[in-house]
């Protein structure tokens, strides 16, 4: 049911909120209670040479409080910033909870971070300690310190290329838990004390915006955003108390620290982690997780994954695909509509779970997700079809930092696909007379971290300021159409907001970025940064040779098959919003190049610079232009790429 406040702005129907007002609700406690409760069940399970090692919800509490004790003996004190830095590891994780029983912050950075990026991050946050994965990362923060004499301690998981010549002031973090184990058989009342440090209201994480428009923000998340965000959607069914979580997002996403702590913690989670990142595909099919959620982008990935093997399987497999994937697809589609199927559908969908459904979901390491969700951007249609089709309750759902993540998702009987659902209990949302979607919860953050002028203009009267533009339906639920201050006009003032164009292009598994111009601009044009293996893949198909990225990205078939896919989507779109022309790039959006975030959020104004002779030729009606760009390498430093590009117009209809 729908409401107007005072206001007069629409709004979903207010829920009663968390109190959130017991200062030892936090979760260093959850993590205590449970090793006092089920202290014998597995808490996390990490790939490590193969096989998979085990700890106990008692061990996790341990490591943690060894962790805890010793950082607080090399120095940590509340209120530290302690900078984290890797791939997800157990020990990371303890790391993360050890401050936080220290009241000290955790500040996550992503592992593919430059060097630069990290000297920011230090600074602004006056980092003293930091705790690292391996060589790399290490290699990395001591070669900093000629800019930032500040840091005083690297703490690092993996000793291999360290043992035997460690540089000053880095420790291994099985020394710093001797050191831990040490002082806490010392002092018998310290296990206790730490387990009951920390408060509801003490940050426990420092994240960060994706700096789309300058440098990030921090973003903290106190114990009782964290813990409130996890409740609302557990009481509305988003997961249960016992599942189990792969965890393999970056830790510096929100979404790792709600999961793979905050969730785990509160809910008694299985977190398993892969072995490293390469083998994330493998290890899933072993864990089989029950709660699961990635990008759209990673859908699509995963659905290309398996029209590829069933391309390359049997002519059996072949055939049975081909008879039985059409068929649940058209259930499923008229299931969204309202339409349950016939008794001779029904029968015929048992029988494609024994033959086709079930063996791809075990494949893709899915037979056991009975949550099962998507966020971040829009979803393409046929990537949400297949998987639900498939027997995957694939939901999606919608949040940022600055709501913990966890802010409303579909119901599992009214799913739509244009939609995100409804907000969950305890969660306030309500549409802005400009259209913006505001927020009121206990998962809402106070404020970014030392930026009283964007903490103001954020939070408002109570409500957060979400950023994003979008309205509700009659039933409640939420449709968001992308960022408000993303909307931009044409030289015929034209309205337009380029991501809403950019997620339909990028439903096509072809597509991996794609940058949509018009703004001041007579017509919209686009820059394609096209999908390496989904087209590597066609072009096996088709017979087209090419031996780099750039040379595939302009061939004439491959910028026939992106004409046909702009034409496809001009198709839904308003005459005024219509892609014109187009070019593929050579080379993707890079984001140590800044012109992506680490999330593969656009940064326009960088785009902008680095491709402004590509931009200018575009919109000069030329077909052809040499382009000059600027690359930087893994090692920071940095070179030139020249390129011959194409330039086409994109055809008014979609061949048949």
């Amino acid at each position: 049911m729908l409401r107007e406040d005072a206001s007069g702005m629409r709004a979903a129907s207010p829920a009663s909120r968390d109190p959130g007002n017991d200062p030892g609700d936090h979760l260093i406690a959850a993590l205590a209670a449970n090793a006092r409760d089920h202290g014998a069940a597995v808490a996390m399970r990490e790939r490590d040479r193969g096989i998979w090692q085990e700890t106990r919800w008692q061990d996790y509490l341990r490591q943690v409080l060894e962790t805890a004790a010793g950082l607080e003996q090399l120095g940590v004190a509340p209120g530290d910033k302690v900078l984290v830095v890797g791939d997800n590891r157990p020990a990371l994780y303890f790391g993360m909870l050890g401050a936080i029983a220290l009241r000290a912050i955790p500040s996550p950075a992503y592992p593919d971070f430059t060097p630069e990026q990290l000297l920011g991050q230090l600074q602004r946050e006056d980092v003293r300690f930091v705790i690292a994965e391996d060589q790399e990362q290490v290699d990395k923060l001591v070669a900093l310190r000629d800019h930032y004499q500040g840091l005083e301690w690297i703490i690092y998981d993996d000793p291999r290329g360290l043992v035997g010549h460690e540089p000053q002031g880095t420790m291994a973090f099985t020394e710093l838990a001797r050191r831990g184990r040490e002082r806490l058989k010392a002092e018998p009342t310290l296990a206790n004390e730490l387990t009951t440090r920390p408060r509801a209201d003490d940050i426990a994480i420092l994240l960060h915006s994706s700096g789309t428009t300058g440098a990030p923000k921090g973003i903290p998340l106190k114990h009782r955003h964290v813990l409130s965000a996890v409740r609302s959607a557990a009481q509305a069914g988003y997961f249960r108390t016992g599942e189990t979580h792969m965890a393999y997002m970056p830790i510096a996403w929100v979404g790792d620290f709600i999961f793979t702590i905050a969730a785990a913690l509160a809910l008694r989670f299985s977190v398993n982690i892969p072995e490293k990142q390469e083998t994330v595909q493998r290890d899933l099919r072993e864990i089989a997780p029950t709660v699961y959620f990635t990008s759209p982008r990673a859908w699509s990935t995963m659905l290309t994954r398996v029209q590829v093997g069933i391309a390359e399987s049997t002519p059996l497999k072949r055939w049975l695909y081909e008879r039985f994937m059409p068929l649940a697809i058209e259930i499923e589609r008229a299931r969204l509509k309202g339409r349950e199927p016939s008794g001779g559908q029904r029968f015929m969908r048992a029988l494609g779970e024994l033959v086709v459904y079930g063996p791809i979901k075990d494949q893709l390491g899915l037979s056991r997700a009975t949550h099962a969700y998507t966020a971040g951007e829009a979803i393409g249609e046929e990537i949400f079809l297949f998987f639900r089709a498939l027997g995957l309750p694939l939901r999606q759902f919608y949040g940022q930092t600055e709501n913990s993540a966890l802010c409303a998702a579909q119901e599992a009987g009214t799913v739509k696909l244009h939609t995100v659902g409804k907000p969950f209990p305890g969660i306030d949302l309500k549409i802005s007379d400009s259209g913006e979607i505001l927020v009121r919860g206990g998962n809402v953050f106070d404020g970014y971290f030392d930026d009283d002028a964007a903490t103001a203009e954020s939070l408002q009267e109570g409500w957060l300021h979400t950023g994003d533009a979008g309205y509700l339906e009659d039933d409640g639920q939420l449709v968001v159409l992308g960022r408000v201050s993303e909307v931009v006009y044409t030289n015929a003032r034209q309205r337009f907001i380029p991501t809403f164009i950019e997620n339909q292009l990028k439903f096509s598994p072809y597509i991996k970025d794609v940058c949509v111009l018009g703004d001041g601009r007579d017509y919209l044009a686009a820059m394609v940064a096209i999908d390496w293996d989904a087209v590597g893949h066609w072009a096996q198909e088709h017979g087209v040779a090419y031996t780099s990225f750039a040379e595939l990205s302009q061939q004439t078939g491959v910028y026939d098959l992106m004409a046909q896919l702009f034409a496809s989507v001009n198709a839904k779109l308003p005459e005024g919003t219509r892609i014109r022309r187009f070019v593929n790039l050579h080379k993707e959006f890079d984001p140590d190049d800044g012109e992506v975030t680490r999330t593969r959020k656009l940064r326009r104004g960088v785009i902008a610079e680095h491709y402004a002779d590509i931009i200018e030729a575009i919109y000069a009606g030329k077909d052809e232009v040499e382009s000059i760009a600027q690359i930087t390498y893994e090692t920071g430093e940095s070179g030139v790429l020249k390129r011959h590009l194409k330039i086409r117009d994109v055809p008014a209809k979609v061949n048949a």
